[in-house]
């Protein structure tokens, strides 16, 4: 499926091997963008330390201000679907369905946000994230002040803008190389979790 084969996870250079194996014990599986970027080592450290960077940002003190980790997902989700990204809408849409523990929500973003079952403040998140995607060239000052009611900031513009951009690098990608989501995917975060046994 994909057009470009794996590398052999026993040949890839330490750092990434440990990083790969790190998470497929906290997923039990691993990502297929993991090892289709892995056959160039300094792309996928450039690739992961800018996700991450991106991604991983602890929210800051201020409950109005940074965006959350779901609502990180769901810019990558919905931009994704604008950027016609197989693999990016199933994978971060099992994601953004976790985080935010709402089964619909990732098909709905994925299908058409402003119908979606989210917050004002969400909807106004995306109204930035889609011109950025499809019309960066014609942001202009109202764009922002359209964000700050609902509790953003100038960097939280930045972070919106960011993500949305680092992410129509990684659709193209994908795309481009015909990554396929991986089946686990699918179901993440559409059923509840089984309770563990006592």
């Amino acid at each position: 499926m994909n057009r470009y084969p794996f590398p052999d996870l026993n040949a890839l250079p330490d750092d990434i091997k440990a990083k790969v194996l790190e998470v497929q014990e906290k997923a039990g599986f691993i990502p297929n963008v993991f090892l289709a970027l892995a056959r160039r080592p300094a792309e996928w450290r450039a690739f992961f330390a800018y996700h991450d960077a991106l991604m991983l940002k602890e929210q800051s003190g201020n409950p109005d201000g940074s965006l959350t980790k779901g609502e990180r997902e769901m810019i990558v989700t919905a931009t994704s679907a604008a950027n016609k990204c197989l693999y990016c809408v199933v994978a971060h849409g099992a994601i953004l369905r976790i985080h935010e523990k709402k089964p619909l929500v990732a098909d709905q973003v994925a299908v058409n946000y402003r119908k979606a079952d989210i917050t004002p403040r969400q909807r106004a998140m995306l109204d930035f994230a889609m011109k950025v995607c499809l019309s960066a060239d014609q942001i202009n000052d109202a764009d922002f002040e359209a964000l700050y009611p609902h509790g953003f900031n100038d960097e939280d513009a930045w972070d919106i803008a960011a993500i949305t951009a680092f992410f129509g690098l990684s659709n193209r990608i994908a795309s481009f190389s015909n990554m396929q989501p991986n089946p686990e995917f699918y179901l993440m975060g559409r059923l509840p979790k089984a309770a563990k046994p006592a």
